[in-house]
């Protein structure tokens, strides 16, 4: 498994490597330029034109053509060729998102549903991760038992014992103690393929939705007066926090694994709270989306076993 980890991790850093991503804008000291309004440092290379004035100002002040971009209306799904990276997955993304959102009314809902459409394509793998969480809790006796059994002996010989043993015990319940990393990795990728997409494309992170601005940061927000726009990093501290508690509990709390498992999930958690308040708010839909699809088919995944089914 971890094998396999490696080969996947190494193919998308070679992915992005080769492949273009979002530039910042700089001006003639060579320093980003900053959207006052977002809080967000400009970027260069988006695929539509802006529509907000001052937006649009900043790319004339610092000799940025962008006259010949096309209205994010009109956004085609091929374009310019600008590395695998872009051609496969940001601009398609950004594509759908926009001509969704002409349907619904809404790049916010749009965002919603995308994601609940990539979370269903990823069902397959999070059930399996669910099941693996419940042989873990079936296997939980026999390893308080083997933690009982080699307590205070650390010598290579006892160690070396111990392991063997808790193998012999995964295997027993067809337990593969990283495949819940695996959702965390696959995750990685549409996380940053959604980011390059609101970068990119001024239309989302100008839109408003429900009094919250799209692309502004929760703390030039708050900073700013707006308080209510707390709600969104704690939103995503709460339904992430849920999110890994399915799994924290169903973990046998003596085995020495599943314990740096806890403290990995809660370190996520906390850096997770501590970068929202600095990622725009259409980044927050996302999360918050995909935390809540990762909630509810947990417990109905978790039902359906213990049904027997």
């Amino acid at each position: 498994m971890k094998n396999k980890i490696t080969k996947i991790l190494t193919v998308f850093l070679l992915l992005i490597t080769l492949s273009g991503c979002t530039k910042t804008l700089t001006d003639s000291d060579n320093k980003p330029v900053k959207y006052e309004k977002t809080g967000q440092n400009v970027t260069e290379n988006i695929v539509c034109k802006p529509t907000d004035k001052e937006l649009i100002k900043l790319y004339e002040d610092n000799k940025k053509d962008i006259s010949k971009l096309p209205d994010c209306d009109n956004l085609k799904i091929s374009g310019e060729y600008e590395g695998l990276w872009n051609t496969l997955f940001v601009r398609p993304l950004a594509f759908i998102i926009i001509n969704l959102s002409k349907i619904v009314g809404s790049i916010a809902i749009s965002l919603v549903i995308i994601t609940l459409i990539l979370r269903g394509i990823l069902y397959p793998v999070t059930k399996k991760t669910a099941i693996q969480s419940e042989m873990m809790k079936k296997a939980q006796p026999e390893l308080t038992k083997l933690e009982k059994k080699y307590e205070n002996k650390t010598d290579p010989e006892s160690m070396n014992k111990k392991g063997q043993e808790m193998l012999a015990i995964y295997k027993k319940y067809n337990i593969n103690p990283m495949s819940g990393c695996i959702f965390a990795f696959l995750q990685l990728p549409i996380l940053l393929a959604f980011w390059e997409a609101i970068q990119r494309v001024p239309a989302i992170y100008e839109e408003t939705f429900i009094g919250i601005n799209m692309g502004i940061t929760p703390w030039t927000a708050i900073t700013n007066g707006n308080w209510y726009y707390i709600i969104i990093p704690a939103l995503i501290v709460v339904t992430t926090y849920f999110s890994y508690k399915n799994n924290k509990q169903m973990q046998n709390k003596d085995n020495a694994m599943a314990n740096q498992m806890n403290m990995m999930m809660n370190f996520m958690t906390i850096f997770i709270g501590f970068m929202a308040f600095t990622l725009p708010t259409a980044i927050a839909f996302y999360w918050i989306t995909s935390s809540l699809f990762t909630i509810v088919q947990n417990k109905l995944v978790n039902r359906s076993l213990k049904n027997g089914e």
